[in-house]
Parts: C-alpha cells; structure tokens; sequence
C-alpha cells in the first residue's frame, strides 16, 4: 500500500480554497453588485467547482474504503491524471471492492448533503452547484452501482481501464 501523493493532495486542496474563495467572492457580489454579469458570471464557477469538489470528495471516497480495508491500489505519475488511484483487481478481492464502492458512495451522499445545506440555492452558485452534484449522483448510479450490485451478487471484479495499475 503506497502513500497518497502529495501533489495530489495540494490539488485537490487548492481546488477546494478556489471554491471557498469563488463562494465568498459570490456572497460579496450578490450584496454589491445583485445581478450584474459579474455575479453571474462568478456565480456559475463557483457552483461548478463545487461540483468538481464534490466529484473529488467522491473519489477520495473511493481511496478511503479501498484503504480502510488495505487494497492495493496505484496513484498515476500525473498530477492531472482522469483517476485519483487505480483499483487493482488482480490483487483484491470482493470485501475490498465493496468497501471501496461504498466509500465514494457515502462520500457522494455526504457532499450533496453539504452543497443542500451549505450553498445559496436562491442564487446561480448553489442552483449550479446543487445541479452539477445531482447528475453525478445520476451518473454514479448508471455508471458505478450496477458494477457494485453484480460483484455483491458474486460476479467477478472489474477488469477496465480504473482497476489496473497505470502504464
């Protein structure tokens, strides 16, 4: 089991203030500035790097159960690599997938609970923001829980492109 990178963690953490810093920005406008373009404008990004955080706090999700139940796992040598880690499936087994499943599951439920009671859903911000966290859910339980419910039933482990070291 390898550390977590830390130039993942920096990004991940600088996308995060980028999103508090849009949010507060946002805030301010609504009261200076209500409805110019601006605030539109500024409002908008800051409920899409919401959602990004919440795609990431998804995929941190993911790392944590894998780790919980000490998976193997790779990290890629980019920092803006499509992945956060690779499941390897080759080496785990069934009780490690699921655990892995049900840790971005939890972790995708958590942050759109924090974007419902933490973003202006009156303005674009948390609108946007609240929007973008509803179709990942979507697309998590098209993509994701499918695959979960197969493996849980007894199907074998995945073997794509997200449960192989990475080349």
């Amino acid at each position: 089991m390898c550390l977590v990178p830390l130039r993942s963690i920096a990004r991940d953490l600088t996308l995060v203030l980028l999103a508090a810093g849009a949010f507060a920005l946002d805030a301010r406008l609504r009261l200076s500035a209500p409805g110019s373009r601006l605030a539109v404008v500024v409002g908008v990004s800051a409920g899409v790097l919401a959602a990004v955080v919440g795609f990431l706090l998804h995929e941190w999700g993911h790392l944590a159960g894998a780790l919980a139940v000490k998976s193997r796992v790779h990290y890629p040598n980019r920092v803006f690599a499509p992945l956060l880690f690779h499941f390897e499936s080759a080496h785990n087994d069934r009780r490690q997938f699921l655990y892995m499943s049900y840790g971005g599951y939890a972790a995708s439920v958590l942050g759109v609970a924090l974007i419902a009671t933490l973003a202006p859903l009156h303005d674009w911000s948390g609108r946007v923001a609240l929007a973008l966290a509803g179709v990942g859910m979507l697309v998590t339980a098209v993509a994701e829980i499918p695959t979960t419910v197969r493996v849980h039933r007894g199907a074998a482990l995945p073997d794509g492109y997200a449960f192989h070291p990475p080349r």
